[in-house]
């Protein structure tokens, strides 16, 4: 088991997106998104950016319950409300199915999404990043709460004394037991799972 923890920089419902009942992360982070298993945690922190000043607040959790190709992803009825729909509503703008196999060419098309370039066209920078890791992580057991979650208890940290609420560029993982077994604690004492919150983006839209 492992706890990779990072700052969500952009938190727009695009990544991760936790609407319809499963949360994913399907761009970005090709690190975590390489190397998270199935059963491990991934922990979402606000960001202290003087725009945002939501440093040490959750944004979101989700324990890894599934795995996906972007063919798989793509390709699943499931997700098929997580493809974008960019004229749509704010959920159905920020859909991140939004890579699918180029055909005759071995590469990834992209789909008009907050990824793309502002004529809708693929943004190349954003492509290369994010198909650099063929991996969608997906979770049925989560809580998102965008920019309305709680401050980060003081005391949640590691035996070395990391603080799980990750600052700066990057990502920390954790590697211990009584780690999760806090961070779990938590999580079900703030209440029930799920979304339950907006994205700091819609807020600060409002």
């Amino acid at each position: 088991m492992s706890i990779y923890s990072y700052i969500v920089r952009y938190d727009s419902g695009f990544a991760p997106n936790p609407f319809y009942g499963i949360c994913t992360l399907a761009t970005c982070k090709p690190l975590i998104r390489k190397h998270a298993a199935i059963g491990d945690w991934i922990t979402g922190c606000g960001s202290a950016d003087r725009a945002v000043k939501r440093g040490d607040h959750i944004v979101y959790a989700m324990r890894v319950t599934e795995t996906l190709t972007f063919h798989q992803y793509n390709a699943d009825p499931r997700f098929e409300r997580k493809k974008p729909v960019r004229n749509g509503s704010r959920k159905q703008s920020a859909g991140d199915n939004i890579y699918f196999p180029a055909a005759g060419t071995g590469g990834w098309s992209q789909r008009d999404s907050f990824h793309s370039l502002a004529n809708g066209i693929p943004n190349p920078k954003h492509v290369a990043n994010d198909t650099q890791v063929d991996r969608v992580l997906l979770s049925d057991d989560y809580v998102y709460f965008g920019g309305e979650g709680p401050g980060f208890p003081a005391d949640l940290q590691d035996k070395n004394g990391r603080h799980i609420c990750k600052t700066g560029i990057g990502r920390s993982k954790f590697t211990d037991v009584g780690m999760e077994n806090k961070l779990t604690a938590w999580l079900h004492s703030i209440g029930p799972k799920g979304l339950q919150g907006s994205p700091f983006e819609w807020l600060s839209l409002r």
